[in-house]
C-alpha cells in the first residue's frame, strides 16, 4: 500500500512560486543520480523477485527513500509547501514524519514472480488516464501559480487535486517499479 500525504498550510509567500524551482537546483542534481541508481536497483529487484519472490529489504527501503525524496522535492518545486526540502535519506518504508511531504510504502511479504513480466502492460489504462489527468493538473498548477502570486494562498481544491494526481502517479510507479503487487486504484485519494 502506497501512502502519500502533504500536511502544509495553504499559505505560501507570494514570491516563492518565482524562485522555488531555482532554489531546488541542488536537489535536481541529487535526484539525477538517485534515478540512475533506482533504475539499476529495479533491474536487480526484477531478478531477485524472479528467483526468490522478494526484494531484499535494503533495496526496497532504498527505492522507497528515492520516491519519498522525489515527492519532497517536487512538492517544494511546485510551491505546495514553504519549507525547503531536506537532504534526508532515511532508509525506511514508513516515513519518519520529519517533513510536511510524506510517502510510505508497505513492504509486501511476497511478490508475484509472474506479474513482474507484465505489470507495465497492466498499467497501460492508468497511463492513458494519467495523461489527461496530468494535463489537467498542469493547468490547475498554472492557475494556482497566478492565484498564489496574487493572494499568497493555494486554493484548497486545486492543491488537493494536484496532490491527488501525485498520489496516483506514485502508486502506479510503485506498482510498475515492482514495489507492490497491489493494483493501483483509479483514484486521487
Amino acid at each position: 500500500m502506497v501512502t502519500l500525504e502533504l500536511e502544509a498550510p495553504l499559505e505560501v509567500a507570494r514570491w516563492r512560486p518565482l524562485v522555488h524551482w531555482l532554489l531546488a537546483v541542488p536537489h535536481y542534481v541529487v535526484l539525477y543520480f538517485l534515478r540512475i541508481v533506482s533504475g539499476v536497483l529495479t533491474v536487480l529487484s526484477f531478478f531477485t523477485i524472479l528467483f526468490t519472490g522478494q526484494i531484499p529489504e535494503a533495496i526496497f527501503d532504498f527505492l522507497v527513500m528515492i520516491l519519498r525524496y522525489q515527492w519532497r522535492v517536487s512538492s517544494y518545486v511546485g510551491f505546495l509547501r514553504e519549507p525547503y526540502a531536506p537532504f534526508e535519506f532515511t532508509l525506511a518504508t514508513v516515513d519518519p514524519g520529519t517533513d510536511p511531504a510524506r510517502l510510505s510504502i508497505e513492504r509486501p511479504e511476497r511478490l508475484s514472480r509472474v506479474l513482474i513480466f507484465f505489470k507495465w502492460f497492466l498499467a497501460i489504462p492508468h497511463y492513458i488516464v494519467l495523461i489527461f489527468v496530468g494535463i489537467a493538473a498542469v493547468f490547475a498548477w498554472l492557475a494556482a501559480f497566478v492565484v498564489v502570486l496574487v493572494t499568497g494562498r493555494w486554493p484548497d481544491g486545486l492543491r488537493r487535486f494536484v496532490v491527488g494526481v501525485s498520489r496516483w502517479i506514485n502508486r502506479v510507479y510503485a506498482y510498475v517499479g515492482l514495489l507492490t503487487d497491489e493494483y493501483p486504484p483509479f483514484s486521487l485519494s
